[in-house]
């Protein structure tokens, strides 16, 4: 720390080992095969030693992992709304979603154990998804498709659910038609001709 109080910035080449360390244990837990911290410290050329200043449980490094990919998964949310009506934008969103979670076990159950604990960090992440859904909800208020009476916070902790009933293998197709279920309920009622009564 400086005289002033302020905390000294990360030295460049610390922060280009941490960033190298993350891709490289991001590469590893993808593969779907146990992995140590020493082998992934091994592919990103430094020492375990580096590896524990920056990360120093195996949870530590996860949680960053998970961190930096919800970071990029709240981030869609307005991509997605550029490129799709609002419907397809959420639709698109939550299959990125249940695609982060089944694919990457280790991180997915990370998210898992986070937001349901009752720590700091689980009201952050849910507030963080919550943000990126409101912005699509918000848009399709404004166009009339969406229902004006949803809450984002529903529909996450909706999402989270549905991850934690289904199983790890073979769960996706169910898990695509509990997703088609959640839009049916989150779309405006289609106004048809009133009927004579």
């Amino acid at each position: 720390m400086s005289s002033t109080g302020t905390p000294k910035p990360a030295r460049a080449d610390a922060t280009r080992n941490r960033a190298r360390l993350l891709d490289a244990a991001r590469i590893a837990f993808a593969s779907g095969t146990p992995v140590s911290l020493k082998q992934i410290a091994r592919d990103t050329g430094v020492g375990i030693g580096t590896l524990y200043r920056h990360f120093p449980t195996r949870e530590a490094l996860i949680e960053a992992i998970y961190r930096q990919e919800l970071d990029q998964l709240c981030a869609a949310a307005e991509a997605l709304l550029d490129a799709q009506d609002p419907p397809q934008a959420l639709r698109s969103w939550m299959d990125r979603f249940a695609d982060y979670v089944t694919t990457k076990r280790e991180t997915a159950d990370a998210l898992r154990t986070v937001l349901a604990s009752d720590v700091a960090t689980a009201s952050q992440a849910r507030e963080h998804l919550c943000t990126a859904v409101q912005a699509i909800l918000d848009a399709g208020t404004a166009t009339g498709t969406l229902r004006d009476d949803v809450h984002a916070d529903d529909i996450v902790v909706t999402l989270v659910g549905m991850f934690t009933a289904t199983s790890p293998t073979g769960g996706r197709d169910q898990l695509g038609r509990m997703l088609d279920l959640l839009m049916d309920a989150v779309r405006s009622p289609a106004r048809g001709p009133r009927r004579s009564p």
